[in-house]
């Protein structure tokens, strides 16, 4: 009887563990089974990664190895989610038990260890956790703690530091104030500052989070041997992400027994920037000798010459590992590698593109665009919305909804309305100019007493009670800076054209300001972005503009009125396809573990995919080469690479270099739609420049002679501003203005006074 039942569960353990290898291939079912001791699984794009490791959770637990001994550890709460489903379902198909068993993200882990070793970790056990918000209130109280101008020292950017200090397990403490540069003593300076508040707070924020458990599983014999104990098998995914605090984490949870698994790629390690160290994963062999390494070379996702163009690409990095990677589920289509003349042309093309696959039977939701700057999102967004396309900008705000937009939107609602209460009330005080909440209680409790509106109220700042000398003055600044603004637009002074203006307020407010003493990354995408306002202002033509040219051209204050007008109704746009979906616009950075049938990569140029900075520095670049190596396998069947000849920043038209990883790509997975350069080295197409200089006479039919001013590429063709002798300043297309220029020989100046 006992001999039949003891049969029988092996006979049904046989069973659970064959159908957990079932429909595995060979280096899956090694992953899968190999338990014991260190193991390093490199998983490339769409090798099965997550099938493995809950494979391999199921496999364990099969083996008899009780669930509370397991500890799986990710990075985001879907992915951990994903992995507690299916490891459910798997074991639902097989009777076994899961309770007590731990798969959670890396911060949601440290968090419970926190609570549990309170007073180890020197923490209050019912401590706050500050999220992105808090931490932002609680850094800008520190820099102003710390005696230093809020205006330099930004959240952001000293929040970027102290967390790349709390990454290295650099305590406030630890960190020595008192010398190196000015910059490290003012940092050292903050931090305390800011832990100070945090302290007396009883609250930490995510860095926290790994630094506390790291510094106490390290310093803390006891702690360490105790969960060493209970969790002896650890699997950790993602790994090539990991930083030194949780390299730090992983070391130390490892116990005599070695049993760690680590999934990962380094050809996917893309948040440098944030911390990620590679070499966490290069050197996991050194760390645990005789480590096992299983490669999955096979995609389950992309077609041949997706595959093929992709390995051929990050070969070149000297951080690669080598490996075969290949696919079973044919060729496919080739990639296609597409110029345009400038921007506009290559999301038109984009645009096109996707409504043909559409009409073949592929799904909106199925498409997406990848860019490597978030500001590259309003050209697709308005190649979109004029095709009547619907899309979602995911993981991110749609352009003019961003807050710095809004924010430099608001300056210019106010050049055209000074009594606009809700635009005032935005940028008051953004950025910081000493006019705090105290402040604007008062004048809005003076404003309404006396019936006035906020705007009103500022007139009469002289008036206000209990306003301090520094807030009346800063409130006075603030008035005459717009009224400033707003006679310059109204045709008091010499203002060259819309986007010129555009820029002035961006920089005389003080928010350009605020963005580019940062090298924080998202400071610099909201600089980035404040740049594509400029060029929006650029391209922008009022829709019932009088093309005439005896037509008296609006004034800056007119065409603001208008620009603005037609932002607030592009950004109304509300379209909807529940049976379809919506096309994705979204970053390289922010695709990582997604996949779509059709995807098309924008701006492949030197300076954009490779960033800038990542030019004349190896190692980012070849990070930069595993963004684009990821953003190229998030693709199954559709691969679409394009790139500009043209591109505009801040209103001025650039000419650009195609990317050089187009030229590492395998021209037999290749298909090049690429075009010669269309514009030639004359800067407008079909219109030579070479006679548009500064100083130049030119004669206009109808506006007589004048002299060239500026000139300026433009997306809508090049501009001059030419100073007339009868009609002031006018700006034109060159293109459309019937120009000629007068040859100095002919001395048309003698006897007449230009302005110079």
């Amino acid at each position: 009887m006992v001999e039949n039942q003891i049969k029988n569960t092996m006979d049904q353990m046989e069973e659970s563990m064959q159908e957990l290898t079932r429909d595995l291939t060979e280096a899956q079912i090694e992953a899968v089974t190999t338990t014991s001791g260190p193991l390093l699984v490199l998983a490339g794009p769409g090798s099965g990664k997550t099938t493995v490791v809950t494979r391999r959770i199921a496999w364990l637990l099969a083996q008899g190895i009780p669930s509370w001994q397991l500890l799986a550890l990710t990075f985001t709460n879907k992915a951990a989610g994903e992995m507690r489903d299916r490891v459910q379902s798997l074991l639902s198909e097989t009777g076994q038990d899961q309770r007590g068993l731990t798969i959670m993200t890396f911060h949601g882990f440290c968090a419970r260890l926190l609570r549990q070793h309170a007073e180890d970790a020197n923490v209050s056990p019912n401590f706050t956790i500050y999220d992105t918000t808090d931490r932002r209130a609680a850094l800008k109280q520190a820099v102003r703690n710390a005696g230093l101008d809020s205006s330099n020292w930004t959240p952001a950017s000293v929040g970027e530091a102290i967390s790349n200090c709390k990454n290295q397990l650099m305590t406030a403490e630890t960190h020595d104030s008192g010398s190196g540069d000015f910059y490290t003593r003012s940092i050292g300076r903050v931090y305390k500052e800011y832990q100070t508040i945090l302290t007396r707070n009883d609250a930490v924020d995510f860095d926290d989070l790994l630094l506390k458990v790291a510094l106490m599983l390290r310093d803390n014999e006891a702690v360490r041997t105790s969960l060493q104990e209970r969790f002896q098998y650890l699997m950790i995914d993602e790994y090539q992400d990991t930083n030194q605090a949780q390299f730090v984490i992983a070391s130390a949870l490892v116990g005599p027994q070695r049993n760690i698994c680590v999934v990962g790629d380094p050809d996917q390690s893309i948040y440098g920037w944030r911390g990620a160290d590679i070499t966490n994963i290069l050197d996991f062999e050194d760390q645990f000798q005789s480590a096992k390494v299983v490669s999955l070379g096979r995609n389950f996702r992309s077609t041949g010459h997706i595959v093929d163009a992709s390995a051929n690409l990050i070969q070149r990095n000297t951080s690669h590992r080598e490996r075969t990677l290949h696919t079973e589920l044919g060729e496919g289509e080739k990639v296609a590698v597409a110029g345009s003349v400038d921007e506009h042309e290559e999301a038109q093309e984009i645009v096109h593109g996707f409504r043909q696959r559409f009409i073949e039977g592929t799904p909106w939701r199925e498409m997406a665009v990848l860019y490597r700057i978030n500001s590259m999102s309003r050209v697709l967004e308005q190649k979109f919305r004029d095709a009547q396309i619907p899309y979602v900008v995911a993981r991110g705000t749609a352009f003019y909804e961003r807050a710095e937009i809004k924010d430099a939107l608001s300056y210019l609602r106010m050049v055209v309305n000074p009594r606009d209460d809700v635009a005032m009330r935005r940028v008051i005080n953004t950025p910081p100019r000493g006019i705090g909440k105290t402040s604007l209680d008062r004048l809005e409790k003076h404003a309404i007493l006396n019936r006035l509106g906020l705007g009103e109220a500022l007139d009469q700042v002289e008036e206000v009670p209990s306003l301090t000398a520094r807030a009346r003055t800063s409130m006075k600044r603030f008035i005459e800076m717009v009224a400033r603004w707003r006679f310059d637009a109204d045709g008091g002074s010499l203002v060259l054209d819309l986007p010129d203006f555009v820029s002035k307020v961006i920089k005389e407010s003080g928010l350009e300001k605020a963005f580019r003493t940062s090298s924080s990354e998202e400071d610099i995408a909201r600089l980035e972005n404040l740049d594509e306002l400029v060029t929006a202002a650029a391209e922008w033509t009022p829709p019932s503009e009088d093309e005439s040219e005896e037509a008296e051209p609006l004034t800056i204050l007119q065409q603001i009125a208008a620009w603005l007008e037609s932002i607030a109704l592009v950004s109304d746009a509300d379209m909807v396809d529940p049976e379809n979906g919506t096309v994705t616009l979204m970053s390289l950075h922010a695709a990582k573990g997604l996949e779509f049938d059709v995807v098309a990569i924008a701006g492949l140029e030197q300076g954009l995919l490779p960033h800038s900075r990542a030019l004349e520095d190896d190692v980012e670049r070849e990070e930069e080469r595993r963004l684009f190596y990821v953003g190229m396998t998030r693709a199954r069947r559709i691969l679409r690479l394009s790139y500009a000849h043209r591109r505009t920043v801040r209103g001025i038209t650039e000419r650009t270099m195609a990317s050089q990883f187009l030229d590492e790509l395998p021209a037999e997975s290749m298909d090049r739609q690429d075009t010669t350069d269309p514009w030639g080295s004359t800067g407008v197409k079909g219109v030579s420049v070479a006679d548009w200089q500064v100083g130049a006479t030119v004669r206009h039919p109808t506006f007589g002679l004048g002299m060239i001013r500026r000139v300026v590429p433009r997306p809508r063709g090049t501009t001059a501003t030419i100073e007339f002798v009868e009609y002031g300043h006018r700006t034109l297309l060159v293109a459309q203005a019937n120009l000629e220029i007068v040859s100095p020989d002919e001395h048309p100046w003698e006897g007449i006074d230009i302005p110079i």
